[in-house]
This record gives structure tokens, C-alpha cells and sequence, in this order.
């Protein structure tokens, strides 16, 4: 896993009008910079007995940490890079860092060409701040997205082929997007119901994070009593099914590249459960991404069918966009997207 350039800023300034992003024409490629300080618990973590770090520098950024790429000497003499996040925020870090782990491993054990192996996570030795590190492989970050055709067909492909354990939906642990805890450590029979305990767990959050407004809580509660059973219990009902897919959960353009020494797709910074499929891609509804591109979202159509109602996918995609879009509005207070999300979007749904 290499990091990512991550265009946004922490304060969201660089985000303009609602659900927009001033876009760059293509993402910079993640540089080396500065030597890096690995903690000893590091040393103790690597997959191979007797590995020894030849040098670490600063690679890439994190919003919410530090990256590194980490240049290790086999007992063979053979070398082999390691990439390496570093999050000292305390019990939400910990939270992050076990969360992209469990979401990682479990993404590679279904589909590992299309995800880079994690191999440890832990708490660094120091007391002061509560530091937590996530150890995984690394891979050279090329085009950022990767090609429309060939990372929907792996996309759809890790969808399909993965198996919920227990056949509902949910998670074997709390996951997170960014900072944000998500409701995944629960299994859930009904979509709809997991579903809507992530929305009201970021109608709340949003709330707490951005004070109240009373047009918008009016409008998110019409959308919670109403609009998500009204498209939502369709999906299990009169004889219809939906399987739970394993989701990478924050697909966004820099959390997905091409590997340069491969030529395939892969993910990164993941925040799993097992879901609706259609809803992975409610984050490419928002024209500040580059995978709102039509060619991404015809591809994954092509690899991946709609489900019944079909006629109801994009009304499903806007609602699922909401809590992508909720997300944004709490990681980026001081942006006013929040203030400037057009209402209007949800209205329109509510009326129909």
C-alpha cells in the first residue's frame, strides 16, 4: 500500500460550492520525503523474522496521520518495502487503525489482488500521545482512479464474490470513515434497518459537530420515517432478495490507484461491512469526485446488475449519497457545505 496525495485540506477550503470540488486535472503522485522515526513495537510486528528497516522516509500524506514507506533487508538479504500509518489520536485512532485493518484483511482474503495485505496493527510503545500504527504491504501508486473498465470489473468482481458469515448485514467489528465511527459491529437481517441506523448515527453526528438547523433536521427526519423504508424494504420484499456485499466503504479517487508495477486497480483506507452493493458507489454521486465520471458508474452497471426495482436506482443512489454527504459535512465544519447543500435534492424525493 503507498499513501495518498490527499488534494483536500483538513478545513475543507479547498472544497467550493455544495457536494463540489475545485478539481485538480490529474492527482500528483505520492512523493518520499524526510526520514521517518519507526517506534520499536514496529520492529516487533513484521511478517518475516529478523527483517531490519535500511531506511524509512515520509511518503505521501494522511489527512488524519503520517505515512511512511519503509525500505527492509530479509535475513536472505532480499529487500522488501512495507508501508506504514500512523495515527496519534487516541482512542479514535485506535478505533481507525483496528477498523482499516479487520477491513483490509478481510477485503484481501476475498479478492487479494485487488487490496494490499495488511499484517499488524498495534499501539506504539510511548505513552504520550496515544499513538496506533497500521503495518501493511506496499504497493506504488500510479493513476489515480485507476482506469474506468478494468477497476469496476475488479470492483464488481470483490461484490460478488464475497460472502457475509453470518448472511446478514453488518460487521464483526466497529469500522470508521476517517474519523468517524460507523455502526458496522452488529448483523442485521433488513438493509434497511442497518441502514438507517448509519443515518441517524450521522444525522446525529452532524448535529453534535455542526449545531442544529431546523430545516435540514426537518428534512432528514421526513427522509429517515419515510424515504428510506418507502426505497429500501422493496429491495427484500414480494419475493425479491439482496446478498450482502463486502464494501470497501469510502471509495473516493484517492483511495483508489493503479499499481504502477502491475498495470491493476487496488483500494486502500478502507472502512468495511457488508451492505447493499449499490450503496458503495452512492459516494460517486457528488460531482467533487472524480469517480462521479458517467464511465465509472456505466462500468460497475455493466459488471454488476441493478437491483429490483430497477427502476428505482437512482432515487436509491441519492439517498445513499446523503450519508456520504452528512460525512462531509462533519469532517469539514468550517467549509459551509453544510449551509449550501441544496435541500431542494431530498424535497423532490420526499414529494414523489
Amino acid at each position: 500500500m503507498s499513501a495518498q496525495p490527499k488534494n483536500e485540506s483538513k478545513d475543507g477550503s479547498d472544497l467550493g460550492r455544495a457536494g463540489q470540488e475545485r478539481l485538480e486535472s490529474t492527482i500528483a503522485p505520492p512523493q518520499l520525503g524526510n526520514g521517518f522515526i519507526v517506534d520499536p513495537t514496529v520492529l516487533k510486528n513484521f511478517p518475516i523474522p529478523g527483517t531490519e528497516i535500511v531506511a524509512a522516509f515520509n511518503h505521501g500524506m494522511s489527512l488524519w496521520g503520517r505515512t511512511a514507506k519503509l525500505v527492509c533487508r530479509l535475513s536472505t538479504g532480499e529487500q522488501v518495502n512495507y508501508f506504514l500509518k500512523v495515527t496519534a489520536l487516541g482512542g479514535v485512532g485506535k478505533a481507525m487503525t483496528e477498523g482499516e485493518f479487520e477491513s483490509l484483511k478481510e477485503m484481501h482474503a476475498t479478492c487479494p489482488i485487488f487490496v494490499p495485505k495488511p499484517f499488524a496493527w498495534g499501539r506504539y510503545s510511548r505513552s504520550e500521545p496515544e499513538t496506533h500504527f497500521l503495518l501493511a504491504e506496499f504497493r506504488n501508486v500510479g493513476k489515480q482512479p485507476p482506469d474506468p473498465i478494468k477497476f469496476t470489473a475488479r470492483l464488481a468482481e470483490l461484490h460478488r464474490i464475497s460472502r457475509s458469515p453470518t448472511g446478514k448485514f453488518g460487521f464483526h467489528t466497529t469500522t470508521c470513515h476517517a474519523f468517524l465511527t460507523q455502526i458496522t459491529d452488529c448483523w442485521e437481517e433488513s438493509w434497511s434497518r442497518l441502514f438507517q441506523r448509519q443515518l441517524v448515527h450521522m444525522v446525529t453526528l452532524d448535529q453534535e459537530r455542526n449545531g442544529n438547523w431546523e430545516e435540514f433536521k426537518a428534512v432528514c427526519d421526513l427522509t429517515l420515517e419515510k424515504v428510506v423504508p418507502r426505497l429500501l424494504e422493496p429491495l427484500q420484499s414480494e419475493g425479491r432478495s439482496i446478498k450482502p456485499c463486502l464494501i470497501h466503504g469510502d471509495l473516493w479517487d484517492e483511495n483508489t490507484a493503479t499499481d504502477m508495477d502491475t498495470g491493476e486497480p487496488f483500494v486502500f483506507d478502507a472502512g468495511s461491512m457488508y451492505a447493499h452493493n449499490e450503496y458503495e458507489i452512492g459516494n460517486w454521486r457528488a460531482p467533487r469526485h472524480r469517480l462521479s465520471n458517467e464511465s465509472y458508474i456505466r462500468n460497475y452497471k455493466r459488471n454488476s446488475p441493478v437491483s429490483e426495482p430497477e427502476e428505482e436506482w437512482d432515487a436509491r443512489n441519492l439517498l445513499y449519497s446523503l450519508r456520504y454527504d452528512l460525512a462531509t459535512f462533519i469532517h469539514y465544519p468550517r467549509s459551509k457545505l453544510r449551509e449550501r447543500y441544496r435541500v431542494e435534492r431530498f424535497r423532490a424525493k420526499l414529494r414523489s
